[in-house]
């Protein structure tokens, strides 16, 4: 057995306090700060757990009429995209990440529509308003119901109408006229004719007192005028249909030459132009002609047929010498007695005689042509065609690239792709032009943007400060309020004097001066154990009191 003294007192057995014991015999002070700190430690895991479950929200659309928003929240729930209200229903959130992408969904679905108040504003007049308030608020209200109006059209998106209403004084010799202008958004692929457009006008002249239709102007949302009034001139006295029709034709006659040309040439090598002159105006012409049947054979067509026949006597009178003999009736004629002197003849009357009269009329008929002639419109009077070619790239062996202009009979050659493909006629003065010119590539400028203004990082950061705060604030607590108690709780705890009863001791070096006899006799155990005991007692029945006997043994304090 090597140099090694074990000392026990039989029935002695040391116990430490649990960690209960020493949580609560920790001071008022410290229990406070380790209470205070697992409540925040806490609250701020709640925190973190809602933020994750809700994101961070941002307003989409705000201060929305009812049923703007009702539109914009039924399309938000079928696109899947959760929401929230704030500011009493006022606003509609949705989630950071989603802001960009609901608007341009909302938008292709045509929402919000901006609500447009009309005469329902004169009904909160407020107490007190001047005449220039009132004035103000109804042509405010009559601008909203005329763009009411306008904007129940089919092919109108949305309207804003502008009225200019000048104050009325009779002490001015000359008034002014009141005037408007009339804003449209029409539906993608929907146009206007000028049947509506004069609807339009005539809506708002007739709405608004002394004001002329000429007073009136509408424009599209390209910003082109689309009303004609009468002393507003416009390119070439085209109203906006034909210039929409001369638009189209030179497009497609554009279109045609890219669609040709660009496989040969490439795709960002090619410009082309192509200006119509087309004629809008309409000849109407009607011709009659009459021939006569043709040939002797040819059938002649009666048309109508007239016959008058007239017939009638004269009455008998009186002839020869006037006297008795010629009062009297003739006689009938009887033969004349030769050889003898005839005798006096009485007068005789003078013979009757009768007439007649008869007419034939007989209408034919003759042939007739009546022709009437319309030209169309819209003819093309006349096409001319610009195009411009780049340079051919040309790579060598080594890798470089140059610019080689193309060479005369390679024009010719699209010269002629071009005038077959707008149907090029000489007679008609058409004329292409096919030019080769080096294009002027403007360098490309790159903005280098710091690091710290990227908006992906702004966007990451912003996202990411509230849970890296919060983790902030839950170390703080944890190594500021709860460690302390937690190592102040578990430090291992004091020994009385006394309360040792098993040692070990092993030692090679013997005790200088004393034999073993006497080592081992004075390492021996005390015999008399009742201060042990009676100790032992008072640490199981209060740890307490024990506790702030050790510390104030440890701060050196008299018991």
């Amino acid at each position: 057995m090597d140099n090694a003294v074990t000392l026990k007192s039989p029935g002695v057995v040391a116990t430490a306090p649990g960690f209960g014991a020493r949580l609560a015999a920790l001071p008022a002070k410290s229990k406070f700060n380790l209470g205070l700190g697992a409540a925040a430690l806490l609250a701020v895991v709640v925190a973190l757990v809602i933020w994750r479950n809700e994101g961070d929200y941002k307003v989409l659309y705000a201060n929305l009429s009812d049923k703007d928003g009702g539109a914009i929240i039924a399309q938000l729930s079928q696109m899947n995209i959760p929401y929230r209200h704030s500011d009493g229903g006022a606003a509609i959130l949705v989630p950071a990440s989603k802001v960009h992408d609901a608007r341009l969904k909302l938008a292709s679905a045509g929402l919000p529509k901006a609500s447009v108040g009309g005469f329902e504003m004169m009904d909160s007049a407020r107490f007190g308003q001047t005449q220039f308030q009132e004035r103000l608020t109804f042509q405010r209200g009559l601008e909203g119901e005329l763009s009411r109006s306008i904007g129940s059209l089919a092919a109108v998106e949305s309207a804003r109408v502008h009225l200019a209403l000048p104050n009325q004084n009779g002490f001015f010799r000359e008034q002014q006229k009141p005037s408007a202008s009339v804003v449209l958004s029409l539906h993608a692929g929907r146009t206007l004719d000028r049947g509506q457009v004069a609807g339009i006008v005539h809506l708002i002249s007739s709405s608004v007192p002394e004001m002329s239709p000429k007073a009136v102007s509408v424009l599209d949302q390209t910003g082109a005028l689309i009303s004609s009034p009468p002393d507003v001139g416009q390119q070439a006295g085209l109203d906006a249909q034909q210039l929409q029709y001369v638009a189209q034709v030179e497009q497609g006659y554009s279109k045609r030459i890219f669609e040709l040309l660009e496989p040969v040439v490439g795709r960002e090598n090619l410009r082309a132009n192509v200006t119509a002159d087309i004629d809008f105006v309409q000849i109407e012409s009607t011709e009659e002609a009459y021939k006569p049947n043709q040939g002797a054979s040819a059938p002649a067509t009666v048309r109508s047929q007239q016959t008058t026949e007239q017939s009638g006597s004269n009455p008998a009178q009186a002839s020869g010498v006037p006297g008795a003999t010629s009062n009297q009736p003739p006689l009938p004629a009887a033969a004349p007695i030769t050889g003898a002197a005839a005798p006096l003849q009485t007068a005789q009357a003078g013979g009757a005689g009768g007439n007649s009269r008869r007419e034939a009329v007989t209408n034919f008929e003759v042939d007739k042509t009546v022709r009437v002639t319309r030209n169309a419109t819209g003819n093309i009077k006349r096409l001319n065609a610009a195009v411009v070619v780049n340079n051919r790239s040309v790579t060598d062996p080594k890798g470089k690239v140059t610019q080689v202009p193309l060479a005369p009979d390679e024009l010719e050659k699209l010269t002629a792709l071009v005038q077959e493909s707008i149907g090029f006629n000489k007679e008609r003065g058409d004329s292409v032009r096919v030019i080769n010119a080096p294009f002027k590539i403007d360098p490309i400028t790159v903005v280098d943007t710091p690091l710290w203004k990227q908006p992906e990082l702004i966007d990451m950061l912003r996202a990411a400060a509230v849970p890296a705060g919060l983790s902030l604030v839950a170390l703080l607590v944890f190594f500021g309020m709860i460690k302390p108690g937690l190592n102040a709780a578990l430090a291992p705890a004091v020994p009385l004097p006394g309360s040792v009863v098993d040692a070990s001791v092993s030692d090679v070096e013997e005790m200088p001066g004393l034999p073993a006899a006497a080592s081992a006799k004075l390492l021996e155990a005390p015999r008399d154990t009742a201060n042990l005991d009676a100790a032992r007692i008072l640490a199981k029945s209060n740890p307490a009191a024990v506790a702030q006997i050790v510390r104030g043994w440890v701060a050196g304090q008299p018991a």
